[in-house]
């Protein structure tokens, strides 16, 4: 038990409660109704699903710049199938995640043939993303498609939001890829002492490139989310993800020298940024400012986990 409570995931699920609570009492409890709720956790479901693709290239030891700008990209590129080109949602659905995956898997491979750092490439990548991104349909809107879709991205179980359900089924099915498969191992292996893993005959060239897949792929899940719950895309979605697909991870205690994920973490990290933005929107404070506070969190546990790894002897 006292293991338990000494763990970063049980210090942010303590956080989250009480900043949960404090809101709550703050607004009066409305944010305990059913409507407010239930808007609260449809549009968590983004920030947990671009953590954890922010997540994947981390537990590596690199970094995908262009994570929110290709989510961006993905959804547009979906809803143009749909409205434009006339193809069903199912298409522009699949459309979205194989269009993610194969962005995500040109970033690990110019990483590996050009041996640059995924810094710099996916920098690159989101660049050419956001003149791509703008030049699918300017700055138009693109809206009512499929009402199946919208349908689904406003449905509920029990009271629970279905794309929330989603985004819980895809935490759930990173943390088994990590915890019980052999590819997810070896990633993490990679990560945390590439020497070691080449070593033990693990490929590091393979291990990046299958971060970078997974991470474009899980960038396509966060654009099928938007277009679902948003009803409506255009080429300005994706700008303001970049910061929170590194505070939920990061917060959440995962190395950016890579090694070590928590996808725990990571889904309360991105509820803590949540409520963050609900107290923004009611108390009507400057954006900014928001983005300062959740930026020098960010700065705060990325010293704090030097400053663990500095009493322990050295990153893992």
């Amino acid at each position: 038990m006292r293991s338990v409570i000494r763990t970063n995931e049980f210090t942010l699920a303590v956080i989250a409660a009480l900043g949960f609570a404090a809101l709550a009492v703050a607004t009066d409890f409305n944010l305990l109704t059913a409507g407010t709720l239930d808007a609260f956790l449809r549009f968590l479901a983004l920030p947990i699903v671009i953590g954890l693709a922010q997540m994947v290239v981390l537990a590596v030891g690199q970094m995908n710049l262009s994570v929110g700008v290709l989510t961006g990209f993905c959804a547009v590129a979906s809803g143009w199938l749909m409205v434009d080109a006339g193809l069903p949602a199912p298409v522009a659905v699949l459309a979205a995640l194989a269009l993610g995956a194969v962005v995500g898997l040109v970033n690990g491979l110019l990483v590996i043939f050009t041996r640059i750092n995924g810094f710099i490439v996916t920098l690159a990548t989101m660049t050419i993303l956001e003149g791509l991104r703008y030049g699918v349909n300017g700055t138009g809107t693109y809206q009512g498609y499929s009402p199946g879709l919208r349908e689904f991205g406003q449905a509920s179980v029990a009271g629970v939001p279905v794309v929330f359900l989603l985004a819980v089924v895809i935490a759930v099915a990173v943390a088994l890829f990590f915890r019980r498969t052999v590819p997810g191992r070896h990633l993490l292996a990679s990560g945390g002492n590439p020497f070691a893993a080449r070593l033990s005959g693990i490929s590091n060239d393979r291990a990046l490139v299958l971060a970078h897949t997974l991470s474009g792929l899980l960038a396509g899940f966060a654009a099928v989310i938007v277009v679902a719950a948003f009803g409506s895309v255009n080429a300005s979605i994706g700008d303001d993800l970049l910061l929170p697909s590194f505070a939920a991870p990061i917060i959440g205690g995962v190395a950016l020298a890579g090694g070590m994920i928590s996808v725990t973490g990571t889904v309360l990290a991105a509820f803590l940024v949540r409520l963050v933005d609900v107290s923004q929107s009611q108390f009507d404070i400057n954006r900014r400012w928001v983005d300062l506070i959740i930026g020098a969190v960010v700065l705060g546990a990325v010293l704090l986990g030097q400053f663990r790894d500095k009493l322990s002897g050295g990153p893992r």
